[in-house]
């Protein structure tokens, strides 16, 4: 029986990269539309839920397929690099689930019993807090660069527990999850030269009670433990979440620089140079697409690689310990900058034509560099808390890991 469980599983991932390979056209034709309207259109949402990628990681009590991880990355780079935008959303709205799992199912069935494919946004940075009261807590705050929120349903934020002076007591970040009814989005909070597509709009919370059972705990989450403490035997759920949600983003921008690529190489294959010369045909531009090519690979497989590596050390019923952890994240933003420094070549090599806003390339690139502003591609302290880590310091308050 669980043979055949596992079977299906496969076969229904299987299924989500080939219904987004056959939507890559329509995703890349809206991209522009997506900019326009500083979100994912309607139909672009509509056709990415029908692709079943927000699912990947959701428990298959709920509807879910609980996909090895790395098939969700690779539906998110399929997706990514059709549209920068159209990748971002699945990768940040469709890791949520991750964590989800891990929480009550009281709140489980709130957001999945009635429609499974119910979307939830974040953003997870601690901009809130949450103020103790009988059976749960009244909820304040101003979130930024909540991701795909217009089209999404609930939303998982960050917060801070209160003393009982009413100060933010730092060393107690929980995440609070409220029904869309709950808060407010601010919809001109999103004027940005990239990555315009993901609507990652401002949100507001005013004098909110949350039940206690819809503020989800983060130590044993982080430290990858709480699966097995509630008897999950999938190794999925013993990944650590910041592994798990920074691998998204990095991902995400990972699917963004593949994209490039591929406007790179479309771009060039028509493209005619002062004098009459075919670019596909210029040793420059072939060195210059040939080196990108290679080191946006490498970016993936090491990105992927990796995932594979903590998803089997898991199943090996060991808790991923800080060292594998601070590894992998140092790796995460190492090939995100990787890529980075490959799409600015394929761009610095593409000329005046690129400039065009009818042109895929100079999108890709500015949804690249805005994808390099979120704190996970941020690469020093990923580099700096691993050499802490080898050199047996301790790590500062607050390390990502």
């Amino acid at each position: 029986m669980t043979d055949t469980l596992n079977e299906t599983a496969a076969a229904a991932t299987e299924d989500v990269l080939t219904r987004i390979e056959a939507l890559a056209d329509y995703f890349a034709a809206n991209g522009r539309a997506n900019e326009n309207a500083g979100r994912l259109t309607d139909g672009v949402a509509s056709r990415l839920k029908d692709t079943g990628v927000m699912r990947m990681l959701q428990p298959k009590r709920f509807g879910g397929m609980e996909s090895h991880p790395v098939d969700f990355m690779k539906a998110v780079i399929a997706a990514g690099s059709a549209d920068a935008a159209t990748g971002w959303v699945a990768g940040v709205v469709g890791v949520h689930p991750h964590e989800l799992a891990l929480a009550d199912l009281r709140l489980q069935e709130e957001i999945w019993g009635q429609d499974q494919d119910t979307w939830v946004a974040s953003p997870y940075a601690p901009m809130g807090v949450g103020r103790p009261v009988e059976g749960g807590y009244i909820f304040n705050g101003h979130w930024k660069f909540s991701s795909g929120t217009d089209h999404c349903q609930w939303v998982m934020i960050g917060g801070f527990v209160a003393n009982p002076d009413g100060t933010p007591n730092k060393d107690d970040v929980r995440h609070f999850c409220l029904p869309r009814a709950d808060y407010e989005i601010l919809q001109d909070s999103w004027d940005v030269m990239g990555l315009r597509g993901t609507g990652s709009k401002d949100l507001v919370v005013k004098d909110v009670f949350v039940p206690d059972y819809r503020v989800i705990a983060q130590d044993d989450i982080i430290a990858g433990t709480a699966g097995r403490a509630l008897g999950l035997d999938n190794p999925l759920y013993s990944i650590p979440r910041h592994v798990m949600f920074s691998g998204a983003i990095a991902t995400g921008t990972l699917a963004i620089a593949q994209g490039a690529l591929g406007a790179a190489l479309a771009f060039n294959s028509t493209r005619v140079q002062r004098g009459g010369v075919k670019a596909s045909t210029d040793t420059f531009q072939l060195q210059a697409v040939g080196k990108a090519a290679a080191d946006i690979q490498s970016s993936i497989s090491h990105v992927l690689g990796d995932f594979a590596r903590v998803y089997d050390y898991a199943a090996s019923g060991k808790v991923v310990p800080l060292d594998m952890r601070l590894e992998v994240r140092r790796n995460q933003a190492r090939a995100t900058h990787r890529a980075l420094a490959a799409v600015d070549d394929l761009f610095l090599h593409a000329g005046g034509g690129s400039l065009q806003m009818d042109q895929p390339l100079q999108r890709f690139w500015r949804d690249m560099h805005a994808g390099m502003n979120h704190i996970v591609n941020v690469a020093e302290p990923a580099y700096g808390n691993w050499a802490l880590d080898h050199f047996g310091h301790e790590l500062p308050a607050g390390a990502r890991a």
